[in-house]
């Protein structure tokens, strides 16, 4: 797709990010694909439909990425945020996984299903939207007259360092073949794709769900276009070529005429998919500055389409309602579900779809960390917090040790309570 304009090919890169996020918030309300739920199902009820509807989304990401790659029409390699970065930062995948599971089960869903809910009527999910905002902001900004960030205080000093350099890439199929890598990535993803898709579809029940699979399909598209249309934007340059946004940023003082119309940034430009925490950052700094339209990035078209997208099936549906906190205790676990969400998703390069679908479909090390330690961190909670419900002389230390015992990651004669 290319455009003669910065402006116009600017233009459908943040329209896309809109209508695609738009039919994500419609398709997502409408069959409550949901990560914590999905979670919740398998470790609470044993059911793993909503699980293979996730999975099937990751499957169908996974397959655009490893067909549209090797034909030029997706660009992993240059992605934002940088999956595949050669500097493999395995301490902040597996601690901001871990924080940021944690947190979406005490703020009632992960950053996509926060915005969900805030397009369906709840208001609860506008604090958690707001703390996951400022938080995330401030991780990647410095506070005012300052050049320090929330990143540089608490955590690079002593978690960066655990970071260790892997080469040009961190994806599989580098890893294994480093002379190779695109083959092996082919190889490597479509083994990944047909063993998900064996395992999603061998289940008659979700054969038999309508809502899972459309879910799971839809979701896996969205990420998918995204892909397509964030490496295939591009400008015309007569007598000079063709540039995507990022490269046309990077020359704009040689092909541009002014400074007119130069976003604040150039990184967001880059090739890129559907993630919801440092959007959130973003769309808190978007407020702050008057709304500006030199900082509209895609993530934040895409926060705005979330909404909007769960807001119209909301209406459609009827079941658009305004949703208050039930307790004070239901208020404190809110505020602890969004603090752990900004701080962990920053930490972690991404959230339940940021990391979960859309960076796993770069097949990027770093991505599969993360999603295991998200899944972790929001299955132990949940454990902790039946337990100490159904016991009532339970502590979190005897509930965190049963919860560890079910999940067969320590032996059973260690438990404290009764299995329920």
């Amino acid at each position: 797709m290319s455009f003669e304009t910065f402006a116009g090919a600017q233009s459908v890169f943040l329209w896309s990010a809109f209508i695609l996020a738009f039919i994500m918030g419609v398709v997502v309300n409408k069959t409550n694909f949901c990560t914590m739920g999905a979670v919740s199902d398998m470790v609470n009820m044993g059911d793993f439909s909503r699980f293979r509807a996730w999975l099937l989304a990751i499957a169908v990401a996974m397959l655009a990425v490893i067909v549209l790659e090797p034909m030029g029409l997706a660009d992993a390699n240059g992605a934002f945020p940088p999956y595949r970065s050669g500097q493999l930062i395995w301490a902040e995948n597996i601690l901001g996984g871990l924080l940021f599971g944690i947190g979406m089960t005490y703020g009632s869903g992960c950053g996509n299903k926060t915005l969900i809910r805030i397009g369906a009527g709840n208001i609860k999910s506008i604090l958690v939207f707001f703390l996951i905002g400022v938080i995330a902001y401030f991780m990647l900004n410095p506070f005012p007259d300052s050049d320090q960030t929330l990143m540089s205080l608490l955590f690079y000093d002593w978690i960066r360092p655990l970071a260790v350099n892997v080469g040009a890439s961190q994806d599989l199929g580098t890893l294994v073949a480093k002379d190779n890598g695109e083959t092996a990535r082919m190889i490597i993803g479509g083994g990944i794709v047909l063993g998900l898709l064996i395992y999603i579809f061998k289940s008659a029940d979700f054969r038999s769900s309508f809502d899972n699979i459309l879910g799971g399909l839809v979701v896996g598209l969205a990420v998918a276009a995204a892909w397509y249309v964030s490496s295939s934007i591009s400008i015309d340059v007569p007598d000079e070529g063709s540039y995507l946004l990022g490269q046309y940023y990077e020359e704009w003082d040689m092909l541009a005429e002014s400074e007119e119309g130069k976003p604040a940034t150039g990184a967001p430009l880059r090739p890129q998919s559907f993630t919801f925490i440092n959007p959130l950052g973003q769309t808190v700094g978007y407020a702050s500055a008057g709304f500006d339209k030199l900082l509209l990035t895609f993530g934040i078209m895409a926060v705005f389409g979330v909404i909007a997208g769960s807001f119209v099936w909301s209406l459609v549906s009827r079941s658009f309602r305004f949703e208050w906190f039930a307790s004070f205790r239901d208020f404190v676990n809110h505020v602890i579900g969004g603090v752990l969400m900004g701080f962990g998703g920053t930490l972690a390069l991404g959230c339940t779809v940021g990391q979960g679908i859309t960076g796993v479909s770069t097949l990027a090390l770093g991505s599969f960390l993360a999603l295991f330690a998200i899944i972790f961190g929001c299955a132990i909670t949940m454990k902790v917090q039946l337990y100490k419900m159904v016991y009532d002389d339970a502590s979190f230390f005897s509930a965190l040790m049963t919860g560890l015992a079910d999940m067969k990651l320590l032996p059973a004669a260690l438990r404290k309570h009764d299995a329920v």
